[in-house]
């Protein structure tokens, strides 16, 4: 949890409208239901499983997300999971920070 709440600090700091951290895909699945967010970072191992309930949720919902996570993508990664900008921890804020603008940057 210190990594998210560091983090929902930094982004605040840098103009973002945070929801979360959640600590849970239960959690998360439950406020997606009731919000409409523009953008999600998904931590890819929750406390209660692995984030591609909701990487299926957002990519049917039409909202970009970013993943992070201690390892490095795979190539036998879950086809959701394919071409989703992935960081690395540690986490470069800075690195967050473009990741976002630019799921939120529209396509020129």
């Amino acid at each position: 949890m210190l990594i998210g709440l560091a983090l929902e600090a930094y982004l605040e700091e840098n103009g973002f409208d945070v929801a979360g951290p959640f600590p849970s895909k239960e959690k998360a699945l439950r406020w997606l239901r009731t919000g409409a967010p523009d953008l999600a970072l998904l931590d890819i191992m929750l406390a209660d499983g692995h984030c591609l309930d909701l990487a299926r949720e957002l990519k049917r919902r039409g909202i970009p997300f970013a993943l992070y996570s201690a390892l490095p993508p795979t190539a036998d990664m879950p086809s959701e999971l394919r071409g989703v900008p992935w960081l690395e921890k540690p986490i470069d804020r800075q690195a967050v920070l473009r990741t976002l603008e630019e799921l939120l940057s529209p396509v020129s």
